[in-house]
């Protein structure tokens, strides 16, 4: 602390503002002369941290602007969104949320960050915490599905492998939990779209994976673009000041998303420039992205006293606080050295990860695994040879040359059979000239697969869509080749559940292969020869129409709850009020089944834990992965709770024919709601405990325990 003091006590107010100054490097560093331009700025202390700029050529040139050129030598920060991995891409979020595995999502983070850090990165904007159940949003893909329990533990677990586990250690590389809070709430899943939801909502969905991030450690947080009730989240002083920084204790650095700082003004909050940059920086928030506005409007506000000396002294002290903490002071030019079988390492760790993602929606007949004697496969449809697409969105220094498309996996898996590759149509285009030559293939083939769904762009930041089927002409073509009379595996590339349940009742098998990065062909590859079982779980709801969205299982009874044989209920007269498929589901080669659950005691005091155990049974002669989740419900409360909490997952290998057992230690006080307000603690009361595969009730094994006053 007394380097930063002593820093802050010889900084002009220029280079203090500096410092809170977050500048794109993209729109600096190209064309003749923005190198230089850039460099100027750090050179002069006006800027203090730089985003989207990496390599290490690059990163060195700027960072000896600051140390060699500037008045304080202050460091420069590079970040970067480095969502599912920099130059080895991993399966996108909401794919590998449905590992549920901490251990991976805490692996994957760490080897990101590693390349990162190679390439001069030192903090990335990522994870992405927002809870969504909206599939029309097409940020959705980057985060952790619908379950604020599964995002608390996915905050915890890729916090700790951006940064590291040890707290007192300065971390190379550092993590920012985005974006503070709601934003998966957006009115009728339209990006940047206004946030309106109960309070109590707010404390028990959205607020508890931020609260994990803070629990492990994050060093930064970055508010949403989005307004909460009318409050911009940017300006929202109430949840950044309270209930972040001074109920949780948060003492890092909060950074605006890009230009937020400035769209206060649209918001209308704020009437320009100067009453913006005030708003933001009496709410907390240190950086200001992209936006200039600290830089442009603050001296003024400081010469009115509409801020104060110490407002803007605190935010540049938790800056340099944050390069001290990522070691930047003392190594700026940090970088590991990364051998070839690091490469290597980090190439198997995405192939596993990506195999592990992919979930298997239906099997309708013997089609899985592929016959080694296979002579003859169409590989149909646009995305069959798009080793591009596979990145997904946000690939960060991912290149689509290293990419493994679908048909390169297949070849590589199946070298003696032969492989028809033809797109058909187009991923988005209106064309359907192609889609007789796709299904003379098909007619001359043993087996098709089918590879359909969204191009990488379709996902992601202002990638909403109102409709959630295929896009383009690929129903059309999905049509043709059903009707080929061959059996018809089909692929489904997405960042989002795709309403088809056409194609879930035609296809015969029909698997979730998201985006799965850098390895997708070999990892599809591995499921679809049986080289690996799959084992992805959805940690989403899957609509059969974009009508039912939001879906979701957490939802509460209703006095009058969803019932399909009772008019005068909470459901649809034209579809089904269930999703088409459920949270957690996802099919295997084995069939595991769950058996003599014990739940003790039967009642329990406020202080006590419960213990609940199932027994899990292979069925078949092949090993697969069980994964098993542990639900309950408050069966009468004060305020209605919903159908279903989760409150545990436990995951389990098994070989042909073996039997295991899993099981929970479940302190009392986790019969409670997660959020911290306004319910902390259990009522006395009957509460239900189910177990099972999936969120499918039809599924559950279930048992009754009291919590007793």
């Amino acid at each position: 602390m007394r380097r930063i003091e002593r820093l802050l006590a010889a900084m002009t107010l220029s280079e203090k503002l500096g410092q809170l100054n977050m500048v794109p490097g993209t729109r600096l560093v190209t064309g003749p002369g923005g190198h230089r331009d850039l460099g100027e700025g750090i050179s002069a202390g006006r800027i203090g941290s730089v985003l989207n700029v990496w390599g290490a050529e690059q990163t060195d040139a700027l960072q000896r602007s600051a140390m060699e050129h500037s008045r304080l030598k202050v460091p420069v920060l590079f970040a970067l969104d480095v969502i599912h991995g920099h130059r080895t891409i991993f399966p996108v979020p909401l794919a590998e949320a449905g590992l549920f595995d901490p251990d991976t999502w805490e692996a994957t983070a760490r080897a990101a960050a590693a390349e990162a850090a190679q390439d001069g990165i030192a903090l990335t904007f990522a994870p992405m915490l927002d809870v969504a159940r909206d599939a029309r949003w097409g940020r959705i893909v980057e985060g952790p599905g619908e379950d604020p329990w599964v995002a608390a533990r996915f905050a915890e677990a890729k916090v700790h492998g951006w940064q590291g586990r040890a707290p007192d250690s300065r971390a190379r590389f550092g993590a920012t939990a985005k974006h503070f809070c709601a934003y998966g709430a957006v009115t009728a899943g339209r990006e940047y779209a206004s946030v309106d939801v109960a309070e109590r909502t707010v404390h028990a969905v959205y607020l508890p994976p931020f609260a994990a991030a803070v629990g492990a450690g994050v060093f930064a947080i970055m508010p949403a673009l989005t307004d909460l009730a009318g409050v911009p989240m940017t300006a929202n002083a109430a949840l950044l000041k309270v209930w972040l920084r001074a109920r949780l204790g948060f003492d890092g650095v909060i950074v605006s998303d890009y230009n937020a700082v400035t769209d206060l003004c649209r918001h209308g909050v704020a009437a320009d420039n100067l009453e913006a940059a005030v708003l933001a920086l009496k709410a907390g928030v240190d950086i200001d992205m992209a936006s200039g506005a600290y830089v442009q409007a603050l001296p003024l506000a400081l010469e009115r006293g509409l801020v104060t000396s110490r407002d803007i002294d605190t935010s540049v002290r938790r800056v340099l606080r944050l390069k001290e903490r990522l070691g930047l002071f003392d190594d700026p030019y940090q970088r590991g050295s990364r051998a070839a079988q690091d490469v290597l390492q980090t190439r198997a760790l995405a192939r596993a990860a990506a195999r592990r993602a992919i979930v298997l929606l239906t099997l309708r007949r013997d089609v899985l695994t592929l016959d080694p004697a296979l002579r003859r496969i169409a590989l149909i449809g646009p995305l069959a040879a798009a080793g591009r697409e596979m990145l997904g969105p946000w690939a960060a220094a991912g290149e689509p040359g290293e990419a493994v498309s679908v048909l390169e996996g297949l070849s590589a898996a199946l070298p003696n059979c032969r492989i028809d590759c033809l797109a058909g149509v187009a991923i988005d285009g209106d064309a359907t000239h192609e889609i007789a030559s796709a299904v003379e293939c098909c007619r001359e083939a043993e087996l098709v697969i089918l590879c359909v769904g969204e191009s990488a762009s379709m996902s992601g930041e202002a990638a909403s869509r109102a409709e959630l089927g295929l896009p383009g002409s690929q129903r059309a073509l999905a049509d043709a080749v059903l009707a080929a009379g061959k059996p018809v595996v089909v692929l489904l590339f997405s960042g989002r559940p795709l309403a088809v349940p056409w194609l879930c009742e035609r296809a015969d098998a029909l698997l979730a292969a998201w985006f799965l990065g850098s390895e997708a062909g070999h990892a599809l590859a591995d499921v679809l020869t049986g080289q690996s079982a799959p084992s992805g779980k959805l940690a989403v709801s899957w609509p059969r129409a974009g009508g039912q969205v939001p879906v979701f299982y957490a939802q509460r009874p209703s006095g009058r709850p969803s019932d399909e044989t009772e008019h005068y209920s909470s459901r649809y007269l034209d579809v089904p009020f269930t999703p088409q498929f459920p949270f957690g589901h996802g099919l295997s080669y084995a069939r595991i089944v769950l058996e003599a659950m014990q739940c003790v005691p039967a009642q329990v005091r406020g202080d006590g834990e419960i213990e609940v155990s199932v027994a899990v049974r292979n069925e078949t002669n092949v090993g697969g992965e069980a994964t098993v989740f542990l639900f309950i419900r408050d069966v009468v409360a004060r305020v209605a709770r919903p159908v279903l909490e989760l409150r545990g997952v436990r995951k389990l290998q098994l070989g042909p024919s073996e039997r295991g057992t899993v099981s929970w230690r479940l302190p009392v006080e986790m019969l409670a709601g997660l959020g911290d307000d306004p319910e902390p603690l259990p009522e006395p009361g009957l509460f239900e405990i189910h177990v099972g595969q999936s969120a499918d009730p039809a599924g559950f094994l279930s048992a009754r325990v009291e919590l007793m006053p």
